[in-house]
């Protein structure tokens, strides 16, 4: 994810590295690079503008001039940007109002618009513990509606009949019916599409939205699209007034440009990230995540989470005590592996770590495959007072774990180093208990 940003803007801070004091101009330098970055992916042109201005304001301050880590500074600043460019913290959905709640969900074809009503369906199903009920008036498709009706016998999510001869108002007004009538708390509406935008498509649009008054509109943009999604969220947004944002494919998008240039040409912020084909691949969007991740520096919040849902509550709670309490040993770091392995894609779980985000490029190469199987033979190779105590881990010991795990003192070497990165992150983020508080605790906020 964003692997080509997060690639330039290591190169920025590794220039910096060294440089004992700091001036003007190796600002000016980091700057220039910073933009030449953000353009190359993809980002909106105003946006590289007020960005790069912002932090040229703060990295002038004297507090930077005369600091011994510029580098930190700059990182700093750079973190920050990028989460308030992205909206600056997750945007919940206000369940609160009258059911049901009804999400009217636009963009064009090709934008995976059907399937990610579906995702929205099961996340509110499963994570809002919401009785959701799906309707589509898409009548130029009738694929549209047969799809849907699949997808919603996948996800157990019941689907109102309709028929390509019917008004698409019709529908979505006997869909709200029958949402009060049954019970259901939530109404997701999918609607028509176009390869592109057009006035015939605005206005059947805007007729749905006026008659139904949905609670929202939500745009589904395909992320990989970069300035296209933008200019696509643009044009439903003034058109539509549009409520917020989806953004698929965002796991595949190598620059990252639509999801650093939504928010601030529209206003509307990004609900929700799309990460893979399954149903259950969706999640809230966290600003300060994404920018922890492009930066390098792992998102360990996602993954405790990620991990907690294969958890019980019990053995949930035995990983926060063991975090806090600094307990955390590689014994527990090999069962995070196993539970890692049934958890989803390896490439987004490897860009979560500290230290492995460059193998997460690679996560379904030959090389990824043998990283993790050399991670396991070493940890395996381990006695078990070693995997309980890693400090005990001499040279000595090292070195006969080198040669019972087939590997060389420096790929133990390097694990141990990965596994202290992990096991510090992982222990502050849990004494901050996750959220706003990541980004300040790590020295970014």
């Amino acid at each position: 994810m964003f692997d080509t940003l997060s690639d330039r803007l290591e190169g920025v801070f590794k220039k910096l590295r060294g440089h004992g004091r700091i001036t003007e101009r190796n600002i000016e330098e980091a700057l220039r690079e910073v933009r030449l970055a953000l353009l190359e992916a993809d980002v909106n042109i105003r946006v590289v503008r007020d960005f790069v201005d912002h932090i040229r304001k703060k990295a002038l301050g004297q507090e930077v001039l005369r600091s011994l880590t510029p580098e930190q500074h700059l990182v700093r600043f750079v973190a920050n940007e990028l989460c308030e460019v992205m909206g600056g913290r997750a945007r919940e959905l206000d369940l609160k109002v009258k059911p049901p709640v009804k999400l009217m969900v636009v963009g064009l074809q090709g934008s995976g618009k059907t399937t990610t009503l579906a995702k929205l369906a099961l996340f509110l199903k499963n994570e809002r513990k919401r009785h959701p009920l799906m309707v589509s008036t898409d009548v130029r498709r009738p694929a549209a509606m047969e799809q849907l009706r699949v997808l919603g016998v996948q996800c157990g999510v019941p689907v109102v009949e309709s028929r390509e001869d019917q008004d698409p108002v019709e529908i979505a007004t006997r869909a709200i019916a029958k949402a009060e009538l049954s019970g259901n708390d939530a109404l997701l509406i999918d609607t028509g599409g176009r390869l592109q935008i057009d006035d015939e498509l605005m206005e059947e649009l805007a007729r749905l939205k006026a008659v139904i008054q949905p609670h929202y509109v939500i745009l589904v943009a395909d992320a990989m699209t970069g300035q296209d999604a933008v200019n696509v969220a643009q044009g439903f947004h003034e058109r539509l007034h549009i409520s917020g944002v989806i953004l698929t494919k965002l796991d595949s998008d190598a620059r990252g440009g639509a999801a650093l240039s939504v928010r601030t040409v529209t206003g509307a912020p990004i609900l929700f990230a799309g990460i893979g084909e399954k149903l259950d691949a969706l999640e809230v969007f966290h600003p300060d995540r994404l920018a922890s991740r492009i930066l390098g520096m792992g998102d360990m919040l996602s993954l405790i989470e990620k991990a907690q849902q294969n958890y019980d509550q019990k053995q949930a709670k035995e990983l926060e005590r063991k975090l806090k309490k600094n307990e955390f040993t590689i014994k527990d770091f090999a069962d995070q592996l196993k539970t890692i392995r049934r958890m989803g894609s390896l490439s987004d779980l490897l860009g979560m770590i500290p230290g492995l985000k460059k193998l997460a490029g690679a996560a379904d190469s030959e090389d990824a495959k043998r990283e993790m199987v050399r991670i396991q033979a070493i940890i395996d190779s381990m006695t078990g007072q070693e995997r309980d105590n890693h400090l005990i881990l001499n040279g000595r010991r090292r070195a006969r774990i080198a040669a019972g795990s087939g590997t060389s003192v420096q790929d133990v070497n390097r694990f141990i180093k990965q596994f202290d990165q992990t096991r510090k992150m992982m222990k502050k983020i849990t004494r901050m208990g996750g959220g706003p508080g990541m980004m300040r605790g790590l020295g970014l906020g």
